[in-house]
């Protein structure tokens, strides 16, 4: 079946997340962050909110904008299993998928109506700054939270990762959270604790050295004995990669 109305974007999502790597798996796992959903014309009025503000929670609809041109596959390889088994695109949670559509539940802390602009503030998110919202929904605990539900491959939470900082970079983060960034080491232990690098290096040496982007910020970190290092933070250089060297 062919859908005749064309889908359009309600609100765009401001996040701190500025590539893919590093982003959260899930929704739920870093709580510090904060982001807001700004809606769009011409659902930028503040009644298509009205009574919003008495749930907690929010189901954000959404499409995985930077993935839409590499198209999809039948099988996936899920980062849980380690990158090497296959599951069905359907089985899994992959941002490759036949429409690109993703949905996540994020906690709503406030709505904002400033500059002209209806602003959902929220947190937990798991989405890359810019993404498309293609629809707002209450999130309802009595049929959304099923007791005894089975999560398969992901039944339980992802094992974390100890994530250290060297001194100069604690001197750093004292400064830049009160001046522009609130909880910014927060934000840095909940991503890299996840442990971003693909599944297969994870069972390996690694001396290499990564580069996460926040706000506009490089976080460099790498990888030894005992866990994560931050090395530095700097301010985004365009040319970073997700290997700093």
């Amino acid at each position: 079946m062919t859908l005749k109305r064309e889908i359009e974007a309600v609100a765009i999502c401001r996040t701190p997340y500025k590539q893919k790597f590093g982003i959260p798996r899930q929704p739920g796992l870093v709580t510090a962050a904060r982001g807001f959903v700004e809606l769009q014309p011409p659902y930028n009025h503040i009644d298509t909110v009205r009574g919003l503000s008495q749930y907690s929670h929010i189901w954000l609809l959404f499409t995985f904008h930077e993935n839409l041109s590499q198209g999809w596959k039948t099988t996936v390889r899920p980062p849980r299993l380690g990158g090497n088994e296959k599951l069905g695109v359907f089985a899994t949670r992959s941002t490759f998928r036949p429409n690109g559509i993703g949905q996540s539940v994020v906690r709503l802390h406030a709505i904002h109506q400033r500059k002209g602009k209806v602003e959902l503030e929220i947190s937990a998110m798991d989405l890359l700054d810019g993404t498309p919202i293609l629809d707002i929904k209450p999130y309802i605990p009595f049929s959304d939270a099923i007791e005894g539900a089975i999560g398969g491959i992901a039944h339980e939470a992802p094992v974390l990762i100890d994530v250290r900082f060297c001194d100069a970079v604690l001197g750093q983060l004292d400064k830049l959270s009160k001046d522009k960034y609130p909880n910014l080491k927060a934000i840095i232990e909940g991503v890299l604790a996840q442990d971003p690098r693909p599944a297969y290096k994870k069972a390996k040496e690694d001396p290499k050295h990564y580069q996460v982007a926040l706000y506009d910020l490089d976080i460099l970190w790498h990888v030894d004995e005992t866990g994560i290092l931050v090395d530095a933070v700097r301010p985004v250089q365009p040319d970073a990669h997700r290997e700093a060297d």
